[in-house]
């Protein structure tokens, strides 16, 4: 069962975005390419999170990203706030 429960990080002193999904639980961690990570649960492989430094910079991908892991969010994130 997927849960649709997120949390999403930001750093802006590190410019780092990570969106959390469903409760935490042991994970490890892929780098897919320099500064964009996907953490997955040790026992299921589920995506559990994923990061993107230099957020700001690149904020586009992380649409790519979501749709790579097969995840959604409900909407866009503003981080200029």
């Amino acid at each position: 069962m997927t849960s649709n429960t997120y949390e999403i990080y930001y750093d802006k002193e590190a410019d780092f975005l990570e969106v959390f999904f469903g409760e935490p639980t042991s994970c490890y961690t892929e780098e897919q390419e320099e500064g964009i990570f996907i953490r997955k649960d040790n026992e299921t492989n589920e995506v559990k999170s994923v990061g993107i430094l230099a957020f700001g910079k690149r904020a586009g991908i992380l649409k790519k990203l979501l749709e790579k892991v097969n995840k959604r969010l409900p909407g866009a994130i503003d981080i200029s706030k």
